[in-house]
Order: C-alpha cells, then structure tokens, then sequence
C-alpha cells in the first residue's frame, strides 16, 4: 500500500468547479427546487433523491441521507463504490432565493471538505442565472480509499478523469433543473 505524502491527492482544493445556465424563472422559484434535496433525483447523475434525517428540511444545520446509484461504467477501471450506496450531508448556507450548499459528511458525522451548492443570480431581463459548483479542498475519506493502491500515475489518471466526470455531472444536472423548472 502507497503512502498519500508527496501525491496529487495532497492538492488543495483537490477539485474545484462550477458551471452556470440560464433559467426562465424568478429566483425564489429556481431555488425552491434546488433547496429541495428529496427532488434530486429529477436531475442528478447519481443521487436518486434521499431524506432529512435531523433537522428542519432545507435549514442550515440540517441533515440530509441521499441514496446514490452508479453505474459500471463510470472511470470503470477505478475502484469506486457501484451500485446503490448512501450518503450524508449537512446544510452549510441556505440563502432563499440566493445560495444553497451542502457539505458531505463523513461515516462518523464529521465535516469534509466536500461542497456541493447552487447559486441564483437574477440576470435582469426575466431569466436567472443558475450556478452549480463544487469544492473538494483536502481529499474525503472516500477519496483517500479509492487511491489507496493505486501508483501516482493511478492517482493522477483519476483525478483527471473525475474532474472531467464532475464537470459533465455539473452541467448535466444544470440542463435536467432548466427543464424541470420551465415545464413546470
């Protein structure tokens, strides 16, 4: 087994990226949607909606549980979690209207340096601004065990390719909001 001293995963942030779109629809009602995580599975890759476990649904300090499917065939050569597995994340800023974000916990219900959010930008001409991004500063749990046998050319072979994955899930799940919110 590699020692992570010296690697890639050691970057900070490991992974930072966002991508935006524009919205038919006021503010207040892009983020209703977007605050709602029981509602992901309308436009997530991987998360298939999921349950507030403690707190009040949405309030900064709340917890969500998310059920998370992956197919095969994502980074296939990299030893990641497939199938069904579960995950839990704490509101970090829920600003009606504004900014929405979510840190993953860890198994033990510790912070990671792992941010999902959406931010809402109104555009000025009847359309808004949607941003989604995503910041890994120091490498999850999850990350660490995933590299863990795996060389430094392993390492960086997956960071890139799951940078590159990130970026696809962030604008795909961008166009599925559009279109949930403007048929609606």
């Amino acid at each position: 087994m590699t020692t992570n001293t010296g690697t890639v995963i050691n970057n900070s942030p490991l992974f930072e990226l966002d991508a935006r779109i524009r919205v038919s629809a006021a503010p207040a009602e892009i983020y209703s949607v977007v605050s709602d995580l029981t509602r992901s599975k309308e436009w997530s890759p991987e998360c298939m909606g999921g349950e507030w476990i403690e707190g009040e649904p949405s309030a900064v300090g709340s917890v969500f549980r998310g059920e998370n499917l992956r197919s095969e065939d994502v980074v296939g050569w990299a030893p990641l979690v497939r199938g069904t597995w579960y995950t839990e994340a704490r509101v970090v800023a829920a600003e009606p209207g504004r900014t929405f974000r979510w840190m993953m916990l860890t198994h033990a219900r510790e912070d990671q340096e792992s941010v999902w959010g959406f931010d809402v930008e109104d555009a000025g001409d009847g359309t808004t601004w949607l941003v989604h991004h995503f910041r890994m500063g120091r490498a999850t749990a999850g990350i660490h065990k995933i590299v863990a046998d795996l060389d430094e050319d392993g390492r960086k072979r997956f960071v890139t390719e799951w940078t590159a994955k990130l970026g696809q899930d962030l604008d795909d799940t961008l166009a599925r909001i559009k279109d949930v919110i403007e048929k609606n």
